[in-house]
C-alpha cells in the first residue's frame, strides 16, 4: 500500500481540518516525521487506521477517545494505492463521525471510492466499507498496526509474538492462508475419515475373530493333531 493523501479534522491535536500530501513528501525517496510529544505524530497513524478500518486500537470508548473535546465532528479522508499482477488502483476512503453526547459518537459517513478517469463509489455504509478493506489490503486491522503502522509501544508487541498468533499473521500479510490453517484443516479431515476406516476395519476383524499370524499357526497345529488322532482311532477300530 503506497500512501497518496490523508485529510484531518478533529483529531486529537488536528482541531482543523490539514492535508498531508505523501506524493511530494516522497519525492526525495525517504521522509521522516519529528515533533514534540503531543505534536500529533501518532495521530497521523490513528488517521490513517481510522479511515480504513473505523476504528482505532488506543482509542478510550471507541472513537470518542480520540474526537478533539472542543469538536463536535471528526472528518478523515485517506487516498492510497494498492499494485497487484493486474496493475496499480487507488482508492479513497473516507469517513465522518458526530458526537452524540458526552460519552458517544456516531458514524455518519463511510465511503470506499475507486479512483480513476471517473471516481466510482464501491461501498457507501460503514459495515461494506470495512468488508471490502479487509479485502483490498487482506489485513485485519491487529496485523496493520503490527506490520504496517507501528504506534507507540506497539513495535515490541510485534517481536513477542509467539506461535499460532505469528503464525496466522503471516499468513494473512502473505496471503498463505492455503498454505497453512486451510492445509491443516485438510490434512485433520483426511486423518479423521482414515480413522474412521480403521475403526470399521477393526470392528470387521473383531467380528472374524482373531486372524494373527501367530493364531493361524496355532490353529493348524491344533488341526493336524485332530486328523492324527483321528488316524490312530481308525486304525484301533480296524
Amino acid at each position: 500500500m503506497k500512501p497518496i493523501r490523508l485529510t484531518i479534522a478533529g483529531l486529537h491535536s488536528f482541531r482543523q481540518k490539514e492535508t498531508i500530501d505523501f506524493e511530494k513528501l516522497c519525492e526525495g525517496g525517504l521522509f521522516g516525521i519529528f515533533g514534540p510529544t503531543g505534536s500529533g505524530k501518532s495521530s497521523i497513524l490513528d488517521a490513517m487506521t481510522l479511515a480504513l478500518y473505523g476504528n482505532v486500537e488506543r482509542a478510550s470508548n471507541q472513537t470518542n477517545g480520540i474526537m478533539n473535546q472542543s469538536e463536535n465532528e471528526l472528518f478523515v479522508s485517506f487516498t492510497f494505492e494498492l499494485q497487484n499482477a493486474k496493475g496499480v488502483k487507488r482508492y479513497t476512503v473516507e469517513r465522518s463521525f458526530k458526537r452524540a453526547d458526552a460519552l458517544r459518537i456516531r458514524s455518519v459517513v463511510s465511503r470506499l471510492i475507486e479512483e480513476g478517469e471517473e471516481r466510482v463509489v464501491i461501498a457507501d455504509k460503514a459495515r461494506l466499507v470495512d468488508e471490502q478493506l479487509k479485502q483490498l489490503l487482506g489485513l485485519e486491522m491487529k496485523d496493520f498496526t503490527r506490520a504496517v503502522v507501528l504506534p507507540q509501544g506497539k513495535f515490541a508487541e510485534f517481536l513477542s509474538l509467539k506461535g499460532a498468533e505469528r503464525r496466522q499473521m503471516l499468513q494473512r500479510l502473505f496471503h498463505l492462508e492455503r498454505y497453512g490453517d486451510e492445509l491443516n484443516k485438510k490434512l485433520k479431515n483426511k486423518l479423521a475419515e482414515a480413522s474412521a476406516k480403521l475403526e470399521a476395519i477393526k470392528g470387521e476383524q473383531a467380528g472374524l475373530g482373531d486372524a494373527s499370524k501367530e493364531q493361524v499357526e496355532k490353529q493348524k497345529q491344533a488341526l493336524a493333531e485332530k486328523k492324527g488322532g483321528a488316524r490312530t482311532s481308525e486304525k484301533c477300530i480296524a
